[in-house]
């Protein structure tokens, strides 16, 4: 029996420190990362009690009559403590439908932790929301990410890439300063799709110096300008590219390709996995960007899937 309790801001140090703690949780769920757009959202974040024992978190929000896997994050889905056993889950998942339908909700929108962020196995939520819920994929999305010690050679076209940046004289340096590259970001991103990148300046630099060891900036510069760069999200078992973007002068030179080559197979070769996200444009996870797919695999990236689950409550 779960005694569930909605999240309430006093909670907040409780909450992170779970994160840290847990066996599938990344500084995505820190609510100092959750809550720089707490406004756009109305918030219905749970923590599972069993007793004393806090056993599992869940963030959150409500739209209208769902509640669904927190839509500001790239990823949700229950956030585990390693002691939850597989019977509790399914337990949890039972009562979280009954607490849910005294609240009105009638479905459920679930994004699941992709398991390359997972510290220890954690699919427990995925065994018992298809058994316990009846719940349906009803978004995959497609990624691909990198198994460092795989060891995939990375495509001809790529090497060249690193070897014609050297040539042109670029170097590659880490930097607090995000202003210059966001212009080179936002630039690429009004000419080539017509939007702004998800976070502005002002956020990026908040999220920053609030968690300036799990978002880095790597930026290509070529006399004194800065042509391309790459906005990490580092978790204990995945190196993230949140943002990659380069002028038209960096795309020439290889600045991308000298940016990788700097981080994976230097400056984070050790960790396990490097994700390079998606590569789709639609809500669905379709509009495969083949072009995209192409550049990603040629570093030697393979696929992995993004899926978001539905049920009725």
């Amino acid at each position: 029996m779960f005694e569930i309790k909605l999240y309430q801001p006093a909670d907040a140090e409780v909450w992170n420190t779970f994160v840290e703690q847990s066996k599938n949780g990344t500084f995505l769920f820190d609510r100092r990362y959750m809550d720089y757009h707490a406004d756009r959202f109305h918030d219905h974040s749970l923590l599972f009690y069993a007793g004393q024992r806090l056993l599992a978190i869940l963030p959150a929000h409500i739209v209208g009559d769902t509640l669904c896997s927190h839509r500001g994050l790239t990823y949700g889905g229950l956030v585990m403590s390693k002691e939850l056993t597989m019977v509790q889950t399914m337990n949890l998942f039972r009562e979280l439908n009954d607490y849910l339908r005294t609240l009105g909700i009638r479905r459920v929108e679930y994004k699941c932790i992709p398991s390359i962020y997972h510290r220890l196995s954690a699919e427990e939520d995925l065994y018992a929301i298809f058994h316990e819920c009846r719940a349906r994929i009803v978004v995959r999305d497609y990624a691909t990410n990198i198994c460092m010690n795989a060891g995939l050679r990375w495509e001809r076209v790529r090497r060249r890439g690193v070897t014609r940046a050297k040539n042109s004289g670029i170097t590659i340096e880490r930097s607090d300063d995000y202003r210059a590259f966001w212009q080179v970001l936002s630039d690429n991103l009004q000419q080539k799709y017509s939007v702004k990148p998800v976070h502005s300046l002002a956020e990026i630099e908040l999220l920053h110096s609030r968690f300036p060891e799990q978002i880095v900036l790597y930026q290509a510069v070529k006399e004194r300008q800065v042509v391309g760069g790459i906005v990490l999200y580092v978790t204990p078992q995945v190196v993230h590219a949140q943002y990659s973007s380069a002028t038209p002068e960096g795309k020439k030179c290889g600045a991308i390709d000298l940016l990788y080559d700097q981080i994976i197979h230097h400056d984070y070769s050790h960790y396990p996995y490097f994700d390079f996200g998606r590569s789709t444009e639609n809500p669905d996870g379709s509009g495969l960007n083949e072009q995209l797919v192409f550049q990603k695999e040629g570093f030697g990236g393979r696929a992995i899937c993004y899926d978001t689950y539905q049920w009725e409550v």
